[in-house]
């Protein structure tokens, strides 16, 4: 099935405080890494419409919508905005952004309170999600599995490189931004793994929890100098984000439509490869901190990670599996 736009959906006012209540959703799954917000979508009923309005944005439509800037032409402008769904994508967007900033403020201070726990519990969400997919997932051709491995070896490579030697500069931020937010429409793929996977989330989630600061600061007396500081990085990451949005989730898109199993299994290996990115971060945090692995952290850490793995199992009972009857030979 084409993932082309939608019949205009009438929404209302009900319909969009039900939409903004799986933004939340959403959004709180897309700040915790190894949790997917298409996940989210999926179990709550609204994927294919968020496809559909996601890939319903395209150059003609935004020429139509500028065009609105002109009396003779708000009519055809309206339309297009109808055509792109506009009101399921602003309660939805609102509800994903309040969610993020609430849940990324809690894991920002978790990462600062206690590492090993916060990221043994994030070990355990990706790798039980990981396991729950590959259960939907055919390795059966060589192309397949190729794509699994190559999955694999890029994540495990990159995340042990990116843990310290990516940096955090605006170029860096601006990749990052692209590659999670078009991943955080994908089911079983979380955009905040690929954040800790490329060492940018919790510089990012101090980031955003700093400018929401400093943002509420300034509303109330403070230094717009200082807003301004706090705000390049949070916006380098959304421009990013948008970028993504128009390509590497349209790109993704089509290989799902053409090739999906082997997409799939390039996904899915993604988030095993990416299981080194926790372990390498508790490493980074004890050596920061003078200390080492011991008994008692290793313990810690498997502790939680089985909490975290116990999370994701409801939510796959939720959600019910991902959907594999458009898969294609690959």
């Amino acid at each position: 099935m084409p993932w082309a736009a939608q019949k205009p959906v009438m929404t209302t006012l009900r319909d969009m405080v039900g939409i903004y209540l799986r933004g939340l959703g959403m959004g709180a799954a897309d700040a915790v890494p190894g949790v997917s917000g298409g996940t989210i979508a999926l179990i709550t009923g609204i994927y294919e419409r968020l496809i559909g309005a996601v890939t319903a944005i395209e150059p003609g439509r935004l020429r139509r919508i500028l065009g609105g800037l002109r009396a003779e032409s708000r009519p055809d402008a309206v339309a297009a905005l109808r055509e792109i769904d506009t009101g399921f994508l602003l309660a939805l967007g609102a509800g994903i952004a309040t969610a993020v900033v609430t849940v990324l403020r809690i894991i920002s201070v978790l990462l600062e309170t206690n590492p090993v726990e916060t990221y043994g519990f994030f070990f355990g969400l990706i790798g039980a999600s990981a396991a729950v997919l590959y259960s939907e997932v055919s390795l059966s051709t060589r192309g397949r599995r190729v794509a699994a491995a190559s999955g694999f070896l890029l994540a495990f490579l990159l995340s042990g490189y990116a843990a310290g030697a990516l940096g955090s500069s605006l170029p860096v931020v601006f990749v990052a931004g692209a590659i999670a937010v078009s991943a955080m429409i994908l089911p079983g793929v979380s955009g905040s793994l690929l954040l800790l996977m490329l060492g940018q989330y919790d510089y990012m989630s101090n980031a955003l929890s700093r400018f929401t600061d400093v943002l509420f600061g300034t509303l109330n007396g403070g230094g717009t100098d200082t807003v301004v500081d706090a705000a390049i990085p949070v916006v380098t990451f959304m421009a990013g984000g948008v970028v993504g949005l128009f390509t590497l989730a349209h790109s993704v898109r089509w290989a799902l439509d053409r090739y999906r199993e082997a997409t799939l299994a390039f996904l899915v290996s993604l988030i095993v490869g990416a299981l080194r990115a926790p372990v390498e971060q508790t490493t980074l945090e004890l050596t920061a901190e003078g200390t080492a692995w011991t008994f008692q952290t290793v313990g810690l850490f498997l502790l939680f990670a089985v909490v975290g793995a116990g999370a994701v199992l409801i939510v796959d009972r939720l959600a019910g599996g991902i959907e594999t009857s458009r898969s294609q030979p690959a």
